[in-house]
């Protein structure tokens, strides 16, 4: 019977995507004729003509030597508070750290669900609701409390990423492998010690890679929160677009480029010593 409903279900599920694929072509206003219209054909050709050649004088390289730094400086230290504040949400977002699994078996129903479940809910609740607001937002809502310049871009970045660096460090601990941990339990291990020497040392490896790849995300960010005052290069790129000096714009984001390279670089050899 159940063979029997898979190819209905596989023909409902179909027609629904087309439905949705057709609508949401119509509400978003898809119209790829646009592009090839001759307005904006000279439009974009305006546009790349300006960015040649690009602006390459050392008063400019040498004016971007400190957006460059902010950039930099607002990706590592919204990183760090990003950690912070999604590695303890993290832990209690944890359900097999907080309420269920080997390490609360001995717990009696109610201290788990008012001590342990409590906890895991108040967490899982605030990381949905710092991740579920874009960063952009976030950059937003600081400029107006702290004011312009790169501390906004700090906070922005740390909480909208601590949300999301807080889901997916509590997904990598729920996802490790529970044998180590059942022969430690066997063994008469404590929960700290379980934590430390069963749960933590599968988990670090994975916890590391993801981390490092959001710092990429950071510099890419930090470039995108520059266009509401949160300083670094997305400010010069800001200011450069509304000037209409194209040129500057593509030397800028070929640096933007480099940065987001050479921190690819550091993150991978970083990786690759984790692995070993």
């Amino acid at each position: 019977m159940n063979s029997a409903r898979r190819p209905h279900f596989g023909i409902a599920f179909a027609l629904l995507f087309l439905l949705t694929l057709g609508g949401s072509l119509r509400v978003a206003q898809v119209n790829p004729r646009l592009l090839f219209e001759r307005e904006s054909l000279a439009n974009l050709a305006r546009f790349v003509g300006g960015m040649f050649p690009p602006e390459l004088s050392w008063s400019f390289l040498s004016l971007m030597a400190r957006p460059v730094a902010e950039t930099i400086q607002i990706s590592v230290m919204g990183t760090l508070l990003a950690v912070l504040i999604g590695l303890p949400l993290g832990l209690l977002a944890t359900g097999s750290l907080t309420w269920s699994g080997i390490l609360h078996e001995r717990r009696p129903a109610t201290g788990r669900w008012l001590l342990g479940f409590a906890p895991y809910a108040l967490a899982r609740a605030l990381l949905s609701v710092f991740r579920s607001i874009p960063e952009f937002v976030w950059a937003f809502m600081f400029v107006r409390a702290v004011g312009l310049g790169p501390f906004p871009g700090v906070l922005a970045i740390g909480v909208a990423y601590g949300g999301m660096l807080g889901k997916v460090y509590s997904e990598i601990l729920e996802g490790v492998n529970p044998q180590p941990l059942e022969a430690l339990h066997a063994s008469g291990a404590g929960k700290l010690g379980i934590a430390l020497y069963g749960l933590l040392p599968q988990a670090l490896p994975n916890v590391i890679s993801y981390t490092l790849y959001r710092w990429e995300c950071a510099i890419r960010a930090s470039a995108i929160l520059g266009f509401v005052g949160a300083g670094g290069l997305g400010q010069q790129v800001e200011l450069s677009m509304r000037m209409f000096q194209f040129n500057e714009v593509v030397t800028i984001l070929g640096l933007l480029f480099l940065l987001v390279a050479g921190v690819d670089f550091v993150s991978g050899r970083i990786r690759t010593r984790v692995a070993r």
